[in-house]
């Protein structure tokens, strides 16, 4: 289930993130106990908004932070990582999001030795991290991106791809064929 940048959730994707069944939204909906909201069809949707009520965090004192993490696989590639950063803050002072930390990292996309998206991952671990951005999925990871992005989600940390095919340092085909744009 591709969950981040989602706004809107189908009540399948949604009684997933809860880890419950659809049937039972349906009986909170009527009971009034989590409401669904309606699309001018009259078909359910909810919002990730509901999501963190639902899992008890108050949006407006959430003090967690904003990370934008960018990443090439050598030091060679300094530049692609330089402009990879300055798309994500201007991304970001488009949507008028509010960065609280940069992670620029050097390592494999295909494995998990990065020291900096380590402490990343310690950090969604310990609840510090609200949203993370990137340019595209292959940033965190090209295999198991799915998986993070449910890990992520089980720490109530959202991620956000900014959809940009972006052309330096990591589309080779690996990445492509793992590639799901998402949007925001």
């Amino acid at each position: 289930m591709n969950t981040s940048n989602i706004t809107n959730y189908k009540p399948k994707d949604f009684a997933e993130l809860l880890g419950v069944s659809v049937k039972t939204l349906q009986r909170w909906d009527r009971e009034g106990t989590l409401k669904a909201n309606r699309t001018p069809t009259d078909r359910r949707y909810y919002t990730y908004d509901q999501y963190l009520q639902f899992k008890g965090i108050n949006i407006e004192n959430d003090k967690r932070q904003v990370v934008i993490y960018a990443r090439v696989s050598t030091r060679n590639q300094k530049d692609d990582l330089q402009n990879q950063v300055a798309f994500l803050r201007q991304f970001c002072n488009a949507k008028g999001i509010i960065i609280d930390q940069c992670i620029e990292d050097y390592g494999s996309g295909l494995n998990y030795n990065r020291k900096k998206w380590n402490e990343l991952l310690n950090e969604v671990m310990e609840q510090k991290i609200k949203t993370i951005i990137v340019t595209e999925k292959c940033s965190f990871i090209i295999i198991a991106s799915d998986w993070l992005e449910k890990f992520c989600m089980k720490f109530n940390t959202r991620t956000i791809t900014t959809g940009r095919t972006y052309t330096g340092y990591c589309f080779y085909t690996s990445c492509v064929l793992l590639q799901v744009v998402w949007t925001s």
